[in-house]
């Protein structure tokens, strides 16, 4: 706050004209004293300016001027106060604030700040005190009496506490956050007739509110009182019988009696209101996927399901707890349709939206859909690393390979080490979309990296043991890698075809052709590069008319190498 004399120096500053008359009236002191006061508004009205816009150094610097020229100025204090609290330097800003106070202690802003260095310097106490001076006056200040019963509460003055919070509700009345403020007091000092009387004035000043009523019953239920918090729910809800909160209340307090069958009653009831908040419904039923299955637990949830479906028929919270019942129960396609709709509605689901990726990576892997949401997660997730690595993957995957580069880098930037086999995969996959790239000598780069952090991987081995393969490069180390594979997964007709190939480009074709025709035999369909690959074993065993033959096969394949007709034209091998 800026004080008077500054408020009117200020105006003076835009509208005063010198003129040899004024200057004669007044004497050279007097003179002096306003060219001082003058220059100190100046310097003060430019740091509030460079306060303004956030550059706190210069605004100091002026401020420290203004201060110079005027030490006995509360508004300076204030602000040279203020910057020291921004600055979390709290012990330098204290004797500024309480100068400011010394000077001015009619402004409650300048009383407020020293009340909240006091708290930052973990003084409550002395804080609370320029609180309590503040909202003793009567009508003045009053709604500070919160903040100081909080103070007060948390230094466990609780008698303190309860002095405030009583002027503070003859002030407002009866309110809710005054309510639970000495509710909580009652409580810590063993006062629980108090605590339930102060809630049954909430109730009583606020009728018809159900959250008033289920704040009682929670400190009824939680101090043994279970009697006593079902009979205020059944004589709210003969007042209010279409409140489907107390009736999710009476569910839970039946069911905790034993009785099973009114409890499901009242949950049922409540379940069938579209006015009962989609997320306790979500959150009652996935509690009974929890319990043991049985034919009536299965009843229920088809009824709660049906009931769901009517009343809250776009909601991304029902589908994600009708998709977690299909998971359950092994439903896997069910239950990730379900997710997927719950997604399209709420797409900042960060636990689904790693369901349904991973879920994408099964068997028959549809990357083109995955990519929907792997997209969707860097969307609503910039800084999560996970996502930009599944994104990264799955575009390598659908061979987009520029922004399999750009995610895959992202997400091993954002990771910054805090998962080894994140990392791991993401070098391997990055190799694999860099070599694409033709990028070569960074990819293998990459492929010793992820091989580094784990040496016995599968896909790094077989992927750069392929591609060293294909560069003709260090093939004896490349055989060790993919034979090392072929050990460990001696059915994987890919892991197959890749030790063939490496066989073959060792000048080993009698081995070759038995590794590949292996591969083609574990693989439903043999992919245009097996079929290719074969023909070119035969054609170096002198199986020419093979060889032709199993190029004409791969011919009608888009994996067929840029040579492959000219094989076929000219009936022989050409590189």
């Amino acid at each position: 706050m800026i004080s008077k004399k500054f408020l009117i120096l200020y105006t003076l500053l835009s509208l005063i004209v010198w003129n040899g008359f004024s200057q004669e009236k007044l004497s050279k002191k007097e003179r002096k004293q306003q060219e001082t006061e003058a220059m100190a508004s100046r310097y003060f009205i430019e740091g509030t300016k460079q306060m303004n816009l956030g550059d706190l150094d210069k605004a100091f610097f002026y401020f420290q001027k203004s201060l110079e020229l005027t030490p006995d100025e509360p508004a300076i204090n204030y602000k040279i106060a203020e910057i020291y609290s921004r600055a979390n330097q709290a012990e330098k800003a204290l004797p500024f604030a309480e100068k400011a106070v010394e000077l001015d202690p009619q402004n409650k802003y300048y009383a407020l700040m020293v009340a909240e260095i006091y708290t930052n310097l973990k003084q409550p106490l002395k804080a609370a005190e320029i609180l309590d001076q503040l909202t003793a006056d009567g009508e003045h200040n009053q709604q500070y009496n919160l903040d100081l019963a909080s103070i007060l509460l948390n230094a466990k003055e609780f008698d303190k506490a309860l002095v405030v919070l009583d002027r503070a509700e003859e002030y407002y009345g009866v309110m809710e956050p005054i309510t639970i403020q000495k509710q909580r007091i009652y409580l810590q000092k063993n006062e629980l007739s108090k605590a339930i009387e102060e809630g049954e004035k909430l109730i009583e000043a606020r009728p018809g509110n159900p959250n008033y009523v289920l704040n009682l019953v929670e400190i009824l239920y939680n101090n043994n009182r279970l009697d006593d918090a079902l009979d205020l729910v059944n004589t709210e809800m003969g007042k209010y019988p279409n409140q489907p909160e107390l009736q999710m209340a009476a569910h839970s307090l039946w069911k905790e009696k034993g009785d099973i069958q009114k409890s499901n009653k009242y949950l049922i009831q409540a379940f069938s209101s579209p006015d009962l908040d989609p997320e306790v419904k979500s959150r009652a039923f996935i509690s009974f996927l929890n319990e043991i299955k049985t034919p009536e637990r299965e009843k229920l949830l088809d009824t709660l399901s049906g009931y769901m479906m009517e009343t809250e028929p776009e909601n991304a919270a029902i589908y994600e707890a009708l998709g977690e019942r299909k998971a359950r129960e092994n439903q896997q396609e069910e239950a990730i349709g379900l997710f997927k709709k719950s997604l399209n509605l709420n797409p900042k689901n960060a636990k689904l939206l790693e369901q349904v990726i991973l879920g994408s990576f099964g068997e028959n892997p549809d990357f083109v859909e995955a990519e929907k949401y792997t997209v969707m997660g860097v969307d609503e997730f910039p800084e999560n690393p996970e996502f930009w690595f599944y994104d990264g993957v799955v575009k390598s995957a659908v061979k987009k390979d520029s922004a399999a580069v750009v995610s895959l880098e992202k997400a091993i930037e954002l990771n910054n080490n805090a998962n080894a086999q994140m990392d791991q995969v993401a070098f391997g996959s990055l190799g694999s979309s860099l070599y694409n790239l033709g990028e070569k000598d960074s990819a293998f780069s990459y492929f010793e990296k992820a091989l580094a952090l784990n040496p016995n991987d599968e896909q790094t081995l077989n992927n750069y043991a392929y591609f060293l393969s294909l560069e003709k490069q260090d093939l004896e180390k490349a055989k060790t890698m993919s034979e090392k594979v072929v050990k460990k997964f001696p059915d994987n007709g890919t892991f197959l075809d890749t030790y063939a190939w490496v066989l073959f480009q060792l000048g080993d074709y009698e081995d070759a052709k038995k590794y590949m025709a292996l591969a083609m035999e574990h693989e439903n369909e043999p992919s245009g590069v097996m079929l290719e690959h074969f023909g070119d074993i035969l054609y170096h065993l002198g199986d020419k008319t093979e060889a032709i033959s199993y190029w004409k096969k791969a011919a009608d394949s888009p994996e067929a190498s840029e040579k492959l007709p000219l094989k076929i034209k000219d009936g022989k091998y050409h590189e």
